[in-house]
C-alpha cells in the first residue's frame, strides 16, 4: 500500500458496524459516515439510532442521515470530503449515477453472498432456506444495477445443516471487513483487476416476510429444518397450536419409528428425550424433530425443557397448523 485511501462509509445495521469497525482498524481514513434517519425501536418507540451512527459517534466521527441522495445540495455535501472512495455495506437508500461518480475511485460494496447468486435484500437468509453449502462475500464496484456491479474480491465460508442465519450473519460481517481492508489495500497500490459477474448463475434474494414464516408440513423434512435455520433470528417459522402460536427455532431431519402411529402431516408424533416430533411429507415416512421451541409468554426453551414445562399442550396426536376449534366463529 502506497497511501491510505480517504473514505466515506454508508451503512446501517449491525453487519455495517462490524466492516466499519474494520475499517477503523486499519491504516485507511473514514472521513465521513453516512446511515439511515434514526428509527423508532422497542416498546416505547424511542427514536434510536443506527448500529452505524452509534459507532461513528463512540469515534468522533461526522454523521449525516439524509433521506436521500438525489438533491444536489446532498451530493455537494458527500462531494466536499474530497474521498477516494466510498464503501456502502447495507445502507438501504439508492445511490445515484451522479453519486457513484462522485469519489475518485468510485463506490465499492460489500454484498454478503457469492455474486451472482443472491442478489437482493436477504441473501444471507436464502442461501440457508435454499440448502447451499457455502456463502460468503463479494467486494463489488457499484455500478447503477442491482448488484450487478464487476467483482473486486471474494471470500467463501462453508454451510453445514446447523447454520442459523444469525451465525451466518457475524461470520459473513466479520469476513466482510477483513476483505473490504484488503480491497482497499490492494487499490491503495497495485490496484485489483475487476471481474465481470456471469450472466449464469442468477438468482435473487427477496426480503423476508414475516407472512412467510409459517411452515407447511407438507414439505419435506430436509426443507423445513432449511427454513427454521434460515428464519432464525428473524422472523422466526411458527405454526399455530390450537388458539396458541408456537414458534420453531433450531430442529433436525428424522425418520417414523415403526410404532409411531399413521398420522397425517402437522401431528405430534411421540417425543424424544430432547426433541417434539413432527410428521411431515415426504413418502410418509419423514419427521421433523425440534430441538429448540417457544410459547407465547415464555422464552425460547430446548424440548426437553418446554415438554417439563407445557407438556400438556403438546400431546402425541395434536394437530399443528389447525386453528382451535372452540375459538372459531359460529356458523350463521
Amino acid at each position: 500500500m502506497t497511501q491510505p485511501l480517504r473514505v466515506i462509509f454508508a451503512g446501517t445495521p449491525e453487519f455495517a458496524a462490524t466492516n466499519l469497525s474494520a475499517l477503523l482498524d486499519s491504516d485507511h481514513r473514514v472521513v465521513a459516515v453516512y446511515t439511515q434517519p434514526d428509527r423508532p425501536a422497542g416498546r416505547g418507540r424511542k427514536l434510536t439510532p443506527s448500529p452505524v451512527k452509534s459507532l461513528a459517534h463512540r469515534h468522533g466521527l461526522p454523521v449525516y442521515q439524509p433521506t436521500s441522495l438525489k438533491s444536489a445540495e446532498v451530493q455537494a455535501e458527500l462531494a466536499s470530503h474530497d474521498a477516494d472512495i466510498m464503501v456502502v455495506v447495507a445502507y438501504g437508500l439508492l445511490l445515484p449515477q451522479a453519486v457513484l461518480d462522485i469519489p475518485r475511485l468510485g463506490c465499492l460494496n460489500v454484498h454478503a453472498s457469492l455474486l451472482p447468486r443472491w442478489r437482493g435484500a436477504a441473501p444471507i437468509q436464502r442461501a440457508i432456506e435454499a440448502g447451499d453449502s457455502e456463502s460468503g462475500v463479494t467486494i463489488m464496484q457499484m455500478d447503477a444495477g442491482l448488484d450487478t456491479g464487476p467483482m473486486l474480491l471474494r471470500r467463501t465460508t462453508l454451510i453445514d445443516t446447523t447454520t442459523t442465519s444469525g451465525e451466518l450473519h457475524d461470520q459473513l460481517a466479520k469476513l466482510g471487513g477483513e476483505a473490504i481492508v484488503e480491497a482497499l489495500d490492494a487499490l491503495a497500490g497495485l490496484g485489483l483487476a475487476p471481474t465481470p459477474q456471469p450472466e449464469e448463475g442468477v438468482s435473487y434474494a427477496a426480503k423476508l416476510s414475516k407472512a412467510e414464516a409459517e411452515l407447511d408440513f407438507t414439505q419435506p423434512a430436509t426443507a423445513l429444518v432449511a427454513k427454521i435455520h434460515a428464519f432464525n433470528p428473524w422472523p422466526v417459522t411458527w405454526t399455530k397450536l390450537g388458539s396458541e402460536t408456537l414458534r420453531l427455532w433450531q430442529a433436525e431431519p428424522g425418520r417414523r419409528r415403526d410404532d409411531d402411529p399413521d398420522s397425517p402431516p402437522g401431528s405430534l408424533l411421540p417425543a424424544d428425550s430432547d426433541a417434539l416430533r413432527i410428521a411431515c411429507e415426504n413418502d410418509g415416512s419423514d419427521v421433523l424433530r425440534v430441538t429448540l421451541a417457544q410459547l407465547p409468554g415464555g422464552k425460547a426453551l430446548p424440548a426437553r425443557d418446554l415438554l417439563n414445562a407445557r407438556g400438556d399442550r403438546l400431546n402425541t396426536g395434536t394437530l399443528l397448523g389447525q386453528p382451535d376449534p372452540m375459538q372459531e366463529e359460529p356458523r350463521p
